[in-house]
């Protein structure tokens, strides 16, 4: 397995690495991104970093 050293990773993949195996995860994080863009797409919208973060602090 290979170990990079990523400033800021989400730690929703750490959690999941600690859990599943190296692969799985990569296939999880691509889904996560695939439906991300799907939904920009469709909602013809930005990406807005941590959307749910700056909605709360509203």
């Amino acid at each position: 397995m290979v170990n990079f050293q990523i400033k800021n990773r989400n730690p929703w993949i750490d959690k999941l690495l600690s859990r599943r195996p190296h692969n799985v995860v990569v296939v999880a994080q691509s889904n996560k991104m695939a439906r991300t863009i799907w939904a920009l797409l469709v909602k013809n919208t930005e990406y807005v970093a941590n959307h749910a973060r700056n909605a709360a602090a509203l």
